[in-house]
């Protein structure tokens, strides 16, 4: 009896302490959705003052594309390609659900040959994975993720510009997160060189005239691609980062839910064990007292 006893009272001991630990989980994963939720209101509302401007800028390229015939420019020229680079944009930290995989996913999806491919990453998490397979690197960034400035984007714009005039590189895809919604994020992947307009449809061209850039639509190109280039990166950069948040308060708040109900569980174990040793210390006393008769 002293033994069965002995057994249940470690089981019990047993299950307090692991109530104690998910506890203690549960309250870390509790405040990082606290502090996701404040940092993602804050990344919302720098994506919806972003969203317009490089909207504008990329209208007004497309316009350029639309409105002129035969523009010959290096940044718009179709080339041989030989090398193609990617800038892949991730987090610096896990614990944020399916989002870093499913940027890395949607990446290697569109590779053709690793051998043609080289990157530029935006986060630990893409240039880990990168290199531990053995990836051709151009550049990588890290501790920007989460509060992604303009300057950022405009570094590794100019690194993608002065790579692809030196011909090092021949097209280059961009690959984020869009922000959809809090609990919905959108892997996304673009060609941002060369540069190629959108066609319109015929109905849409009635009575449209071509119109004059002065001096010349090559020349007003050249300030407008490099402005083009870093807002489309600096947009992509925002929106990862206000997906990311999403994407780990989403993780935090079912890690938090999943603690609480495994608390639950454990808690009812817990109760059934110590009710079965009352049980049996009531069973062993009334047992004694029936020997003493």
């Amino acid at each position: 009896m002293e033994v069965s006893n002995e057994v249940a009272g470690r089981g019990m001991r047993d299950i307090k302490r692991r109530i104690k630990s998910v506890n203690s989980t549960k309250q870390i994963t509790k405040a990082m959705e606290l502090v996701s939720s404040a940092k993602l209101r804050r990344t919302r509302e720098r994506v919806e003052k972003t969203r317009p401007y490089f909207n504008t800028i990329k209208d007004t390229v497309q316009d350029i594309f639309s409105s002129t015939r035969g523009i010959k420019h290096p940044f718009v020229s179709e080339r041989e390609i030989k090398k193609t680079c990617y800038i892949v944009i991730t987090a610096d930290r896990g614990l944020c659900g399916g989002y870093n995989a499913n940027a890395i996913k949607t990446a290697l999806h569109h590779m053709q040959d690793k051998k043609a491919v080289s990157l530029i990453t935006v986060g630990q998490k893409a240039r880990d994975y990168f290199r531990k397979r053995n990836y051709d690197f151009d550049g990588e960034f890290v501790h920007i993720s989460e509060n992604p400035t303009y300057s950022d984007a405009k570094e590794i714009s100019s690194l993608v510009l002065r790579l692809y005039e030196k011909e090092m590189i021949d097209e280059v895809y961009l690959v984020y997160t869009q922000f959809v919604s809090t609990i919905s994020q959108k892997p996304e992947i673009i060609r941002l060189l060369p540069l190629a307009g959108e066609k319109k449809e015929k109905e849409q061209d009635k009575g449209f005239e071509y119109v004059s850039y002065e001096p010349s639509p090559e020349e007003v190109l050249d300030y407008l691609i490099p402005k083009y280039i870093e807002s489309t990166v600096f947009g992509a950069l925002v929106e990862s980062s206000a997906s990311e948040q999403g994407a780990r308060r989403v993780a935090m708040e079912n890690a938090t839910d999943n603690a609480e109900e495994m608390i639950g569980h454990l808690t009812l174990s817990y109760n059934r064990a110590r009710q079965a040793a009352i049980t049996q210390e009531i069973a062993e006393i009334v047992g004694g007292a029936e020997a003493l008769k």
